[in-house]
């Protein structure tokens, strides 16, 4: 796989990008703003969403499907909400039989299926692959060490995309649990939130332990449900991005919930900000979920009622450490 396309220019879809480069690959980065490519064609920087980096020359930026259609496989970089749209618009381009790398995290709000279900439902003969692990794209960009898991059914195709994009400071293990990969991805940004208004509320770093700890035993209990093996989620994308994501306000998520406990509502927070906290989407489908299902997410369920419901970020959380003690290992 020498032929390296990247769908989505944001931060995290031009770091990835930089670092296929960086492994030797001819890559080509699409971007949905004239502008962005503009800025990394002409002035190798991504002015709008990673100013901090200057690019490598030899990276290319295009707003054209078609520019892609020679790739050997494509990251796919794209909001999850957007996500099914935007493969099936690449779709038209894209030959069958190209691996289509899953890099964002979250759930189908609309549908409750996972990113792989709704890339299997809209291109069907490409095989699916999932990126994700303790990640920051500016570490990342600037060629900063960090490990990730590769999952994909097909080990073949798996170490494949393995070797194209591993060098020595970007390191990815194959994992065939392409369920995992995903469910950890997704449910460890909601917890972010939560330690985010932990942190926010100035409750402490007991606090914080204690929200990330409780926290992975949601996502294990979530990831059973869609047949996920545990040690995936006690993995790179499961608790190693758990930890990241809870321990930074580099961490989008994590920041929104910090700016929440501290008393700022959501509409002053967005205004300012160019990208997505994805968290704020996935705690509607997984408290959803959850609830149909009989699941106990009494974490998830609290940044549900503060950011669906409008609740005080304060009295929820007291309600949370006020709840009935319980055995740990249920």
């Amino acid at each position: 796989m020498q032929k390296i396309g990247v769908l989505g220019a944001g931060a995290w879809g031009t770091a990835l990008a930089v670092a296929s480069v960086r492994a030797g690959r001819d890559t080509i980065l699409w971007a949905r703003e004239e502008e962005v490519v503009s800025s990394i064609t002409t002035e190798h920087v991504n002015k709008l969403f990673l100013p901090a980096v200057t690019l490598d020359p030899k990276l290319r930026a295009t707003s054209d499907f078609a520019a892609l259609a020679d790739r050997d496989a494509i990251l796919v970089v794209s909001p999850a909400q957007h996500l099914r749209a935007m493969v099936r618009s690449l779709k038209a381009h894209v030959p069958d039989g190209v691996p289509l790398v899953i890099c964002s995290k979250g759930i189908e709000v609309a549908t409750g299926k996972l990113l792989s279900q709704a890339i299997e439902e809209v291109a069907p003969n490409n095989p699916v692959a999932v990126l994700s692990g303790p990640t920051f794209a500016i570490e990342v960009a600037r060629g900063l060490p960090c490990a990730l898991t590769l999952a994909t059914r097909d080990e073949t195709v798996g170490m494949a995309l393995v070797e194209a994009f591993g060098h020595t400071t970007f390191r990815p293990y194959y994992n065939s649990d392409i369920v995992g990969a995903q469910i950890g991805g997704a449910v460890k940004n909601v917890l972010a939130i939560a330690t985010g208004m932990a942190a926010g509320l100035g409750v402490g770093e007991n606090a914080r332990a204690a929200v990330i700890t409780r926290g992975l035993a949601e996502i294990i209990r979530f990831g059973k449900l869609y047949g996920a093996k545990t040690e995936t989620l006690m993995g790179l994308s499961g608790l190693g991005d758990l930890i990241l994501t809870c321990s930074s306000t580099q961490s989008r998520n994590m920041s929104l919930g910090k700016a929440i406990g501290e008393g700022r509502t959501m509409e002053e927070i967005m205004a300012e900000r160019n990208s997505v906290a994805e968290g704020a989407h996935t705690v509607e489908i997984v408290h959803k979920i959850a609830i149909e299902k009989g699941l106990e997410m009494p974490i998830t369920s609290a940044v549900y009622h503060i950011l669906k419901e409008g609740r005080d970020a304060k009295t929820v959380m007291d309600e949370l450490m006020a709840r009935p003690f319980t055995n740990e290992n249920n």
